[in-house]
């Protein structure tokens, strides 16, 4: 069997317009635009008028609503300053408050140091007024012994001897009593005084034991801990070793 023939003619498209002839247009053409009706000048000029006029009525509407809402904003303005001076003047209030609490705080401890140092000069005129009564007692003591006999002035001066014989004995005793108490610890105090003494060094002694005490127990810690450590430290040595000799 033969192939179908599957060609087709070529036609020239210029050729074929030209056979076909002058189309005929669906739309106006070039001509028709130029030739359209145009408005006269005074057309024109009514159109114009009559734009102003609509922009004039825009212009109104747009004048009332800017005077609205003119009047609204300044409502909410006097609402805002009367709510601003009313905060105003409730913190001037505060402050004044403030200020009158500070002044009476202020005067009452004015008057409380005033009345301290008041009472201190008392105090201060006080001791003067005795040193004073002292010195009357002293005055009118002397003009008595002076007035009294000389027998009573020799008893005096023989108790003051006394008085002074008694204080270097007990110098003497007490320098006898810690001269026995460092060579012989262990007898017994002869006065309430040189007890008191003893005591108090007992304490003492007491205490220094046991900061020697505690001490000793802090450095027998520290060694076992560093004794517990090395034993560790060897053992990881150990194992480390092991380990390698296995590898």
């Amino acid at each position: 069997m033969g192939k179908r023939d599957n060609r087709v003619a070529y036609m020239n498209p210029i050729a074929m317009a030209r056979w076909r002839g002058p189309t005929q247009s669906a739309g106006p053409t070039i001509q028709d635009y130029l030739n359209r009706p145009r408005p006269t000048w005074e057309e024109v000029k009514k159109q114009l008028e009559n734009k102003k006029k609509g922009s004039k009525a825009l212009a109104e509407f747009e004048e009332k609503m800017n005077e609205s809402w003119k009047k609204e904003l300044e409502k909410s303005r006097e609402k805002l300053l009367s709510g601003s001076e009313s905060s105003t003047k409730k913190r001037e209030k505060k402050k004044k408050k403030k200020k009158k609490s500070c002044q009476l705080s202020s005067s009452s401890s004015s008057a409380d140091s005033s009345s301290s140092s008041s009472d201190s000069e008392n105090e201060e005129k006080k001791p003067g007024k005795k040193r004073k009564k002292k010195k009357n007692l002293s005055h009118k003591s002397s003009e008595c012994s002076m007035s009294a006999p000389e027998s009573e002035s020799k008893e005096s001066v023989k108790k003051k001897k006394k008085s002074k014989v008694e204080i270097r004995k007990e110098k003497c005793i007490r320098s006898l009593s810690k001269k026995r108490k460092k060579t012989y610890p262990e007898d017994k105090p002869s006065s309430p005084e040189s007890s008191s003494e003893s005591d108090h060094e007992e304490e003492v002694q007491a205490k220094k034991k046991r900061k020697c005490e505690e001490k000793e127990k802090a450095m027998e810690k520290v060694k076992k801990k560093k004794k517990q450590h090395k034993k560790h430290s060897k053992k990881k040595k150990k194992k480390s070793g092991s380990s390698h000799k296995s590898g």
